[in-house]
């Protein structure tokens, strides 16, 4: 069985006017202190108005899904305790009129020394999936095979669609955001983990990045444990649904390493091609056609049945297969969480908007 584990970063925002907080040291502080919320369990993040939870390594998704309520809580719990919400958003639906200070670590302070503006607008959160592989080598055929599915579920977790306070039309404004560093988006295709390696190396050789962590890729192997990490997704509103994407994502890793061994053709995407379904992804969420990893486009709802499809014999193996297709057909009847985010603000403005984005992390 492959193991997982899930990451998620919050906003810590006003409870009246949803501006960004910066409490991250109360809130952590508090959390670390309570019984529910081991203290390496809650972390802060790039900007003092951000926090990070990750959950321990988990074989079932039943695991996945109570550690994840269980640290939503102590965040919600401790975050009210310190006079703030925590706000389960891909984006900052609003600022306030001064940027939020940066978390004074030496990394962090470099990269506001480097990128201020970048820094400053980063007031985005997503959501990394870590999947167990066996060997690095058996990770980057991984890499190699997920790359093209990338798109797809980008588009079904957006959660981004508010910017400055307003709807940006996109659905995922955070992937926007978020690629303007220099190494971003869908990674590229890889020879082997030695070329995976020395491209890394090339990358933080060439002092555009300072180290490998900068490798923003929106799949990567994990510098830190023998996983890949897909990190394409906004922080998701329900606890759930980032269930049902570590349901995904270990089922796709689960596949890839089932045709590498069995040398099923790799299929191959243009960069640009991906490049291009990635933003389509970004700005339409499912409302519209979704580019399949061949590089095709149809019906949002054909291609994640065609997902569904593609793992379902992993998702079975696991005995995930009710819980995580249950969830896809609850998507795709409902809409994402952007349009969540959209029906509540204009249904009862930013009152409505914060109950929604926070009501689900401290329940």
């Amino acid at each position: 069985m492959i193991t997982v584990g899930v990451e998620e970063e919050y906003l810590l925002v006003d409870p009246v006017t949803g501006v960004p907080t910066p409490l991250v040291e109360a809130v952590c502080r508090t959390a670390g202190l309570q019984p529910f919320a081991e203290r390496d369990e809650v972390q802060d993040e790039l900007l003092q108005a951000q926090v990070e939870v990750a959950t321990p390594v988990c074989s079932t998704l039943h695991e996945v899904g109570g550690h994840l309520l269980r640290l939503r809580h102590a965040i919600g719990s401790a975050a009210e305790a310190s006079g703030c919400r925590v706000a389960a958003t891909g984006a900052a639906p609003v600022r306030g009129t001064l940027p939020v200070p940066v978390t004074p670590s030496p990394r962090y302070l470099r990269m506001e020394g480097e990128a201020r503006q970048l820094v400053d607008e980063q007031l985005i959160c997503g959501m990394h999936v870590h999947a167990g592989v066996p060997d690095p080598e058996t990770g980057v055929a991984v890499l190699n095979r997920i790359r093209g599915w990338l798109p797809v579920l980008l588009a079904m977790g957006a959660n981004s669609p508010l910017w400055d306070g307003r709807d940006t039309g996109f659905a995922s404004w955070r992937t926007i955001v978020f690629s303007r560093w220099p190494v971003s988006g869908p990674p590229p295709l890889f020879d082997s983990f030695a070329d995976y390696g020395q491209r890394l190396d090339a990358l933080v050789a060439s002092g555009v990045i300072a180290d490998r962590g900068q490798v923003y890729w929106q799949a990567r192997l994990s510098e830190r444990y023998p996983t890949v990490e897909v990190r394409c997704l906004d922080v998701q509103l329900r606890a759930d649904d980032a269930v049902m994407f570590a349901g995904i994502v270990r089922a796709l890793v689960a596949t890839a390493i089932m045709e590498e061994k069995s040398g099923a053709a790799l299929p191959v995407t243009a960069p640009e091609l991906l490049q291009a379904a990635n933003w389509h992804a970004a700005r339409y969420g499912l409302n519209g056609t979704l580019v399949d990893p061949l590089g095709r486009p149809h019906s949002s709802g054909d291609v994640l049945y065609a997902l569904l499809e593609h793992i379902g014999p992993a998702l079975e193996e696991a005995g995930d297969l009710r819980a995580v297709s249950g969830l896809v057909h609850r998507l795709l009847r409902v809409g994402t969480p952007a349009d969540d985010q959209r029906r509540a603000l204009a249904e009862g403005g930013m009152p409505r908007l914060i109950d929604l984005m926070s009501g689900t992390v401290s329940d």
